[in-house]
């Protein structure tokens, strides 16, 4: 079940101490910040001590506050405005280079994907793309370009390949009206999630089709009706959100993909290659 911090500790605020009450009030009144804080910072903003922070989070049930503060940023994530967003960053990054803190930072939401994500779904999602009737893809804003790019890599393997794009909510239900039982809808949503992917991922479940999720993780709204959920670490970059981990999810997709069709695509690349070569698609280069 799907925890409301914020409510818990609305409702828990006469059980908690004096200085447990003033560090909830601040909370309550700045989680978009408090998300972003260390312990010791969030203590001197809101004038108690960095133990108190750490016991307030333990006493709410969690491990500790890394805990906490990890469930906050859940929260906040699909709520906050841009301009919110540069406003935090910009605090978390103070004077420090841009290059190391931002590549640093994609570096390890890689790691942290490859450890945490589900083999077995991310296998299964293979199997259902290599064995699909038809396959849709389909992502909206920021995800637009992933999904693009999934979808043009898949069109090198595959002639059924539908990829919904769309301005209006009506124009997409009439792209994937077709969608049934032996399909797969590949939805690839991250903060702020647009309703027109959650639209598309129940209509493709309501009718039966195989929905693969990829998506920042099980709170995703897209997550949910998910077959395979493929989980992507994705934190904010200013105003927009890290988008490596992803990538490397799709990339990997696409790969063992064709590794599961080698005579297949083999075939299908010496045809584009002669293509290419015949309409002068690349650039010739002089020997």
């Amino acid at each position: 079940m799907k925890r409301d911090l914020l409510s818990e500790i609305e409702s828990g605020m006469s059980g908690f101490s004096k200085a447990q009450r003033t560090l909830a009030t601040y909370i309550l009144e700045h989680y978009d910040r408090a998300a972003y804080l260390t312990a010791a910072k969030l203590g001197r903003e809101a004038n108690i001590s960095e133990s108190t922070v750490v016991r307030f989070a333990i006493e709410l049930g969690f491990s500790g506050y890394p805990e906490m503060q990890k469930e906050l940023r859940k929260i906040i994530r699909s709520k906050l405005t841009s301009v919110q967003r540069v406003e935090i960053t910009d605090a978390l990054l103070g004077d420090g280079d841009v290059i190391d803190r931002v590549l640093g930072s994609d570096a390890e939401k890689i790691a942290a994907t490859l450890s945490e994500l589900d083999r077995e779904a991310f296998s299964a999602a293979v199997d259902q793309i290599v064995n699909a009737g038809r396959i849709y893809i389909i992502g909206v804003r920021s995800s637009a370009f992933l999904a693009g790019f999934l979808n043009f890599n898949l069109r090198m393997i595959f002639d059924n390949i539908s990829f919904v794009q769309t301005t209006s909510g009506s124009e997409m239900f009439e792209q994937i009206m077709g969608i049934g039982a032996d399909d797969v809808l590949i939805a690839v949503s991250f903060p702020r999630y647009s309703s027109r992917i959650i639209n598309a991922v129940e209509f493709a479940h309501e009718s039966g089709a195989d929905v693969i999720s990829i998506t920042d993780g099980p709170q995703s709204p897209i997550a949910a009706l998910a077959d395979q959920l493929l989980v992507a670490r994705s934190d904010m970059v200013s105003y927009i959100d890290s988008l490596v981990a992803p990538l490397s999810i799709i990339n990997a997709i696409i790969v063992a993909v064709a590794r599961k069709l080698p005579d297949r695509v083999r075939d299908r690349l010496k045809k584009l290659e002669a293509v290419w070569k015949e309409y002068e698609v690349y650039e010739k280069k002089d020997k």
